[in-house]
């Protein structure tokens, strides 16, 4: 139970840990944990439309990769593109040293591989949900005046391999980010009722 207890401590720190990138915008920001939150809500997202477009998809591999894709990120760090010009991390050491303690930890091993190798029709989603996290947050920073998003999401829209989530990215494109809450605008805003 000692090595569960410090595997939670060390996802607890993808929380503190931030996504590097937003540094070189100027602009929004989040955590390792955040993204990897939403992250696993897209991969959730996509298997489901697989499925309806009558793709056989195992979603509960395909939710796992989304929510554990940027785990060993508790001990690297979150690595934008800038630093990966220059620095590479031993993926398999991580991966390793992560998992060899915990009595989960072969399947976890399994996952992350299985990501990292983006050959599966689960890993090619997992990858895609991962892409459009950050594309809707570029859509965020765009929708609330930022004038480098615009740009960066051009090689976001790039990254995308699946069909599924191509066509996805397009509607986040075409949409206001505040409309999800602010689509109303009747007497609600005046009176709170």
């Amino acid at each position: 139970m000692k090595e569960i207890a410090n595997f939670l401590f060390e996802a607890g720190m993808l929380k503190r840990t931030p996504r590097s990138g937003f540094q070189f915008l100027g602009s929004g920001g989040e955590s390792v944990a955040e993204h990897s939150f939403r992250t696993a809500c897209i991969a959730y997202v996509l298997g489901n439309l697989e499925e309806e477009a009558g793709r056989r998809i195992d979603k509960d591999r395909l939710l796992k990769m989304g929510l554990f894709h940027d785990l060993l990120e508790a001990r690297t760090g979150d690595l934008n593109y800038v630093n990966k010009k220059y620095v590479k991390v031993d993926e398999r050491k991580t991966r390793r040293e992560l998992t060899e303690k915990i009595p989960f930890g072969p399947e976890l091993d399994a996952l992350l591989k299985e990501f990292s190798e983006n050959e599966t029709p689960e890993a090619l989603l997992a990858h895609d949900a991962d892409q459009l996290e950050f594309i809707l947050a570029l859509k965020e920073c765009k929708d609330t005046g930022s004038r480098y998003a615009d740009e960066w999401l051009g090689f976001a829209i790039k990254r995308l391999s699946t069909g599924t989530a191509k066509k996805l990215a397009s509607v986040i494109l075409e949409t206001d980010s505040s409309l999800w809450w602010f689509s109303d605008k009747g007497d609600w805003w005046v009176r709170g009722k």
